[in-house]
């Protein structure tokens, strides 16, 4: 008597399964890349913007960041915080709001350089690199979330600034899983955008 024939698995089952480890894969990537980058000593700390709150202080991510970029200046690690993001539907200034965090730390405001155009990291590298060629920096720490750092770090680099490292606060929630997956494709639209 013959034993029943083994399901033979579909081709564009294979190709799902192995689209889904791919994917996997990368995405662990993505992330041992950013919590293993380390953070080194820099002339400017980029610090990318995030959601402020109704009431006008910077929603908890954002305030752990600026907390991060606080601590590097505060053990002398970087000499300026560069304070980067946009304006929102509200009118919310994003970076004046986080130059005001700061200064209630304890930043003195000439260590203090704001970009209220940051709409996107992009924009960021981009104003944040052209301060730094002005002023003769060469040096950058990125201060954003860790599934973050890889694609900031990536942008100034394309940007000119040619020592970048990278420092997260120890800040995580849930929507960083979905965070995780939407910068797999933005990486790779960064190493290939256009300049």
């Amino acid at each position: 008597m013959q034993s029943p024939a083994r399901p033979v698995r579909s081709r564009p089952v294979r190709r799902l399964a192995f689209l889904l480890f791919a994917l996997l894969l990368a995405a662990a990537a993505l992330v041992a890349t950013g919590l293993l980058t380390g953070a080194r000593p820099a002339d400017v700390a980029v610090v990318l913007g995030n959601t402020v709150q109704a009431d006008g202080r910077p929603s908890p991510r954002l305030a752990a960041r600026l907390d991060r970029a606080h601590d590097c200046y505060a053990a002398s690690q970087c000499r300026i915080l560069f304070v980067s993001g946009g304006v929102d539907s509200a009118g919310a200034d994003e970076a004046a709001i986080m130059r005001d965090y700061l200064l209630a730390r304890g930043v003195p405001v000439d260590r203090i350089v704001t970009d209220s155009a940051g709409v996107d990291s992009w924009s960021t590298a981009r104003h944040a690199s052209a301060y730094m060629h002005e002023h003769g920096y060469t040096r950058a720490l990125a201060v954003t979330q860790y599934f973050h750092v890889p694609r900031t770090i990536l942008a100034l680099r394309r940007q000119g600034v040619p020592d970048v490292s990278g420092g997260y606060p120890r800040f995580f929630e849930w929507r960083d899983l979905y965070s995780v997956f939407r910068e797999l494709p933005a990486v790779a639209w960064y190493a290939f955008r256009p300049l």
